[in-house]
This record gives structure tokens, sequence and C-alpha cells, in this order.
């Protein structure tokens, strides 16, 4: 290999950035042509646009930036939509757009410009080699070496394709890069139902004061993030935000926690701790499932809201602090404070800003936008190809009442990543526990016998024996004899089936696969 073939090589292929690639190959193409003046042009919406030039006596002839529209006459418009070389004479050839070299101080005298075509066929964009002497006496036009300056270009041409491909597939690195920092570092807070977007004007509007807000809500409707969400649209932003479980820890434990303690305060107290209201001091503390804090504790926190004060275990002195408090609790408290076993004042206290959150089975809408969200975020955390629900299994998921709320929706979505090997989400999916809850709830509401019962509801397939007791029957037994006879009975039609079961045609026909049902 010869210096050239080294030096043609390394230009190329060296470095996977478009924008140094450019400049390399058009000096290259310079050199070879012996002339000093050159560009590169691409297409962008209704302009062609100058990526690259070299030479010129002045900034003036330097076009990078510069635009020609799409239906103005060029000699790149031409190349563009042609594909193919050409050479042009300045002045003469009535595809030289001859306005758009009026200020420069050097003219074009012979034009010779290449399409850059990619590997898909399509025209990525053009490079132009001017010769701007007397007469275009430099540029050298002979045939074959023309047919070999093209060959030059079509290879830079891969080279412009393997360093956009490069440079794509960086940014959607990148991009994975900042949705993993969004997901694991960011509060999402999702939905479009009405009573959530009522609930989040609450936070907008809350987050403005200082005043106290008590969240209520049911177990996993997303208490937590809602009171991170408050925090960090306040002006406390910058402070702390200290989180504390009122139910997580004993009583004597949680207000030494809460308080902090001197050294020698008690046994084992052997030296100073900060309690989380000093650490909290500027922001925001979080008292989570506050319902469950004692009554003596609740008698100090009354006195820390009160008076802005605090006294550490062991310590005579109090200390001032400001803290915005923010608590939640998923129990009754207006019931609690009826029998005495929460505080009437501490209430009213905490209580001055109410925030109720609603539970999932009362957001139906949203549920599809949490399970994009929830497959998207753990699909990447395990670099797995996303999966999709099924239409069916979608309207099961929506009609499912969710007693665990978002957080057991968190956790189905982790199940279906662990366990279902195809793209698609099936109803057959689903784990039995869920479609054992519904029929049970079903049965307690009077629409389905309830499984494992001895006794059994007047079936169509019983009717000559009512007072059958079915001592022994298994609840699969049952089932399968019933979905058997509404086969026959239907003549093995199954949507005729499934409107006498009254359910939907893909739940029957899901009970049939996994009862192993077949005509």
């Amino acid at each position: 290999m010869n210096d050239f073939d080294h030096n043609f090589y390394k230009i190329l292929f060296e470095d996977l950035d478009p924008d140094k690639l450019r400049k390399r190959f058009l000096q290259l193409l310079l050199k070879l042509q012996n002339v000093e003046r050159g560009s590169i042009w691409i297409r962008r919406e209704e302009h062609y646009v100058c990526v690259e030039s070299l030479g010129g006596p002045s900034e003036i002839d330097i076009i990078t930036g510069a635009t020609i529209d799409v239906k103005e006459k060029s000699i790149v418009g031409w190349v563009m939509e042609h594909g193919e070389m050409t050479v042009a004479e300045a002045g003469r050839d009535p595809r030289h757009c001859q306005e758009f070299e009026k200020d420069m101080q050097l003219k074009s005298a012979l034009i010779l410009a290449f399409p850059l075509i990619l590997g898909s066929g399509d025209v990525y964009g053009v490079v132009q080699i001017v010769d701007t002497s007397a007469g275009g006496s430099r540029l050298n036009i002979d045939g074959q070496y023309l047919q070999l300056l093209k060959s030059i270009v079509d290879m830079g041409a891969v080279a412009f394709n393997n360093a956009l491909q490069h440079t794509s597939q960086v940014n959607r690195t990148r991009e994975l890069e900042h949705t993993l920092d969004e997901i694991r570092n960011k509060v999402r807070i999702i939905g479009q139902s009405r009573s959530f977007l009522q609930a989040m004007k609450k936070v907008r509007d809350y987050a403005r004061t200082d005043f106290p807000v008590l969240i209520t809500g049911e177990s996993g409707t997303g208490k937590d993030l809602v009171a991170l969400a408050l925090h960090n649209l306040s002006a406390r932003a910058e402070k702390p935000f200290v989180v504390q479980n009122c139910s997580a820890i004993p009583e004597t434990l949680l207000e030494s926690e809460l308080f902090g303690y001197k050294k020698g305060a008690f046994t084992g107290a052997t030296e100073n701790k900060t309690g989380l209201l000093m650490a909290a001091n500027g922001g925001t503390v979080f008292l989570d499932e506050i319902g469950d804090m004692s009554l003596p504790l609740q008698a100090r926190m009354l006195r820390v809201i009160q008076n802005n004060e605090i006294k550490p275990l062991g310590e005579t002195n109090t200390r001032r602090i400001d803290v915005r408090v923010v608590s939640a609790t998923n129990k009754d408290l207006v019931e609690a404070v009826k029998e005495k076993r929460f505080r009437e004042d501490l209430y009213y206290r905490l209580n001055v800003l109410p925030l109720h959150l609603p539970p999932l089975r009362k957001r139906k809408n949203d549920i599809p936008l949490l399970l994009n969200y929830f497959i998207r975020r753990e699909s990447i955390e395990l670099g797995t190809p996303r999966k999709r629900i099924s239409g069916d299994a979608l309207a099961f998921l929506q009609s499912y009442r969710w007693e665990g709320n978002i957080r057991e929706l968190e956790n189905f979505v982790k199940y279906i990543l662990s366990t279902v090997e195809g793209n698609i989400v099936g109803v057959d999916d689903i784990p039995d526990h869920l479609k054992r809850n519904e029929s049970e709830k079903a049965a307690a509401a009077g629409n389905l016998p309830a499984p494992g019962t001895s006794m059994v509801p007047e079936l169509p397939f019983a009717r000559q024996n009512v007072d059958t007791h079915f001592d022994g029957v298994t609840w699969a037994e049952l089932d399968e004899a019933y979905v058997t006879h509404l086969l026959k009975k239907n003549n093995w039609v199954v949507t005729r089936a499934a409107k006498d079961a009254g359910i939907k045609r893909s739940t029957f026909d899901s009970r049939m696969k996994k009862l192993g049902i077949k005509k």
C-alpha cells in the first residue's frame, strides 16, 4: 500500500464523526483536482443547505450554511434530482445559479459535481469541485480520470453512510441513557383521568404554600410520589426532603429518629444524634402512615407544628426549626378521632390542605398509560424487548379491581416480563391469582358460585336432579362440566356459548384452553 492509499483510507474511515469526515473528504478531492474551492450540500425540507465549504480569499467565499431554494435552478438541485455526475461551465450552463455568486470575489469557471449516494440508493447530498482559474484550465475532466474520481466519491458516500449510522446509534444510546436517568432519578406521576387531574391540580396549588398537607388514599396509590412532587414543585425544592414511615419502627425508636437525642440520654446513646426533623430544616418532612403514630408521640408532633420547635431526647432546651409537614395515611382519621385513637387537634393541624388520591379502579383510563410506562421502564432495566398487551387482556385488566392499586399493577408488569415468552400478553398469561380474585369477588356479589364450596347452585346440566349435592366434586370438574354443557347446547359455537355464560368470547375461549376442552 503506497502513501496515497494509506492517507485515503485514513481520511475516509479513521473518524466516524460526519462533520470531520466531510471536511477531510472535501480536502482530498480538491487536492486530487488541484483546485481550491469546493462544497458539500444536502437537502433539508425545501432547501439545499451547504454543510461544508473550502477555498476562497475572503470569508464571503466560504459558503457553509448557505441555502438554495429547491425551486430555483441550480447544479446542486439537478444532481440531487438525477443522481448523476455532471460538469457545468459557469455563466453559460442554464443550471448555474449566477445570482448565488454575485458577491464572491472569485467566480466559478468550471464546476464538477458528484452525487453522494447511500447504500439504500438514496442521494444523500452533492459534492461540488470548483475551478476558479481563467477558463477553468486546472480542473481535470478527462473521462477516465473522472471515472476514477467517481469511484473515490462513491467510497466516500459509503463512509458517510457508516458515519451517519454510527452517529444515529450514538444518539439512540444517549437517548437511552437519558431515559434511564429519568426513570431512576425523577418522579414520574402518570395519568389523564379526571379524578387524577383534579388531584394533580391541588398538588400544583398546594406547592405554592408552606401549609401542612394530609394525603389520604388506599395503599399503593402513590402517596409517597405525590409528597415528593409537592416538595419538588415548592420553593423548598433545593432543601432536604426527609421521609419517615411511622408504622415501620417501634414507638421509642421512632421518637429518637424524629427528634434526635443527646449523648447519655438513655442506655446505648453513646453520641449525639440529629433527628430527622432537624435534618429536614428548611425543607420538607414526609410522615407516612401517620395514622399509626402513638398518642404520646402525636402530642410531641402537635407542639412541633404549633411552635416550630423541637427538643431532642435528653436536652432541656428547645431548638427552632423551619420545616413543611406533609403526612399521609390509608386509614380513616375521622373515625380514629371519634374512637380516641388519634388526637383531634393534631388532625386539624395536619389537614390544613387535604389531598385525596383516587384508587386505580376509579382511574380505568389511566391503566393503559401506567402499563406502557412500567413495561417501558422495566424492559429497559432488564434489557429485553417490550411486550404488548392484547385487547382482551387489557379489557380484563381494566375491569379488575386492583386492591393493591398502582403497586399491584407494577408487580403484574414485572410478573409478565419474567414469565411471558412471546411479545404479546394475552388473557392466558394473566396470573391465576388475579383471575381467582375476580371470581371470588363476583361470587361475593352473587353473580357466580364461590370456588371451594361443597354445594352448588342449580345448573343447566343438573336440572334433572336439582337436589344433588355433588359431594367430593372439585371446582375444576364443575367448571369443565358447565363449559362442556354450554358448548354442546350451542353445537360447539363458542360465541353463543360465551353469550349464554354472560362473558366475552375471548374469556370463554381462554377458559376452554385452560381446561383442555376441544371438540
